[in-house]
């Protein structure tokens, strides 16, 4: 069998080997439950807390603001929640093109709870209207929340959290930012960003799946988000997912170290890609603002639309590409993605998502553009 290329970074990264070595000794001999006494719960509790600090120290936020769960689904659906519930918001402003965790949990809140919810523009290029954004926080007197994600995992726009934290700071909004495309792949300093809830996936940057965070700002006071023991200092009952815990804090270490370095040479593969596209695919149109402020890890195109191209997906996965048709979340299912929906909802187009890590090679895009023009 042939040896496939893996570019679909933005639905799950290859584990480190570091990360794995890491994780290794609580896989095995030190297998004790955080929660016991002795000397096997008393290591496992040691290694839990040092990951708590070293995620803490990453992201310059204080230790108990850091709450591990089981991925940024749960850490999104406890923060919105909890935001409803615990802090009395009467009011959801979100956007169209946020991840399901955010928009299904909404508008669950607002089916049940009877929450108003509002959804911000969006610019040409898929950007939030951070005018229409405080337009309709200044027509809102309930309490508000607002739901804006750091960057989107399908077209790879990136906001400025710090000017939406601002304007929520002036109308006095509680912010979420669901950054789970950010974390380990861009620098993030909490305590000079005006947001109240993030949260972060390990195996979006080369950490085990099933182990997240959500930071919880030491001024948002909320209730347990399960029930049944005091585990996550009585915030999320259930034992710790322990070595993927210690995975997390180690993937996150050595994503903040080599940062420079891998970003650098991430972003020149997609700029590269989107030359040779460029060059050999007529008519390929880059979706959302490419060019601008956008994730370097992700590059989301659009082709007309012919027989061969609505086969595109199925056609580069025979050929050992693995691609997606927008967020891994959707791609599998028979329906549009609702993102192209909101910022190109042309009929005549198909879309490709690629996205990048550190592991990819200039030979491998190569080989990637010469069977798409070959296939389109």
């Amino acid at each position: 069998m042939k040896e496939r290329i893996y570019l679909d970074n933005a639905a799950t990264t290859p584990l480190d080997p570091e990360v794995l070595a890491a994780m290794m000794p609580y896989l095995t001999t030190q297998f004790g439950n955080p929660s016991s006494i002795y000397s096997y719960g008393r290591e496992s509790r040691l290694a839990i807390e040092n990951a708590r600090k070293l995620v803490a120290k990453l992201l310059n936020a204080h230790p108990a603001e850091i709450f591990f769960t089981s991925g940024g689904t749960e850490s999104t659906n406890m923060a919105l929640m909890a935001a409803v519930k615990d802090l009395g918001c009467l009011h959801i402003i979100t956007s169209p093109i946020e991840h399901h965790a955010t928009l299904h949990t909404v508008e669950y809140l607002h089916k049940t709870e009877n929450i108003s919810l509002s959804y911000v523009k969006l610019l040409p290029n898929g950007h939030i209207d951070l005018d229409n954004l405080a337009a309709l926080l200044s027509t809102i007197t309930d309490k508000c929340l607002v739901a804006l994600m750091h960057a989107n995992n399908e077209i790879g726009n990136l906001s400025d959290i710090y000017s939406i934290g601002d304007i929520c700071k002036q109308y006095n909004a509680i912010f979420f930012s669901d950054t789970v495309q950010t974390l380990g792949h861009y620098p993030i300093n909490l305590r000079n960003t005006p947001v109240h809830f993030i949260t972060g996936s390990a195996h979006k940057f080369h950490g085990p799946k099933g182990v997240g965070i959500v930071y919880i700002n030491e001024n948002v006071k909320i209730h347990p988000f399960i029930y049944g023991g005091a585990q996550e200092r009585n915030m999320r009952a259930g034992t710790e997912n322990l070595y993927g815990i210690v995975g997390f804090a180690k993937a996150l270490e050595i994503a903040s170290h080599n940062y420079e370095a891998d970003s650098t040479y991430v972003k020149s593969l997609k700029l590269y890609m989107m030359e040779q596209l460029q060059k050999h695919i007529v008519n390929v149109h880059f979706n959302g603002d490419v060019a601008g402020s956008s994730l370097y890890t992700v590059l989301s195109i659009s082709i007309p639309r012919t027989e061969k191209s609505e086969m595109l997906i199925y056609n580069l996965d025979i050929n050992n590409i693995c691609a997606s048709g927008g967020s891994a979340c959707t791609s599998g299912a028979n329906q549009g993605s609702h993102v192209m929906q909101a910022v190109n909802n042309d009929p005549n187009l198909d879309t490709v998502r690629f996205s990048f890590s550190k592991h990819n090679t200039y030979k491998e895009i190569d080989h990637v553009v010469k069977l798409l023009k070959d296939m389109i």
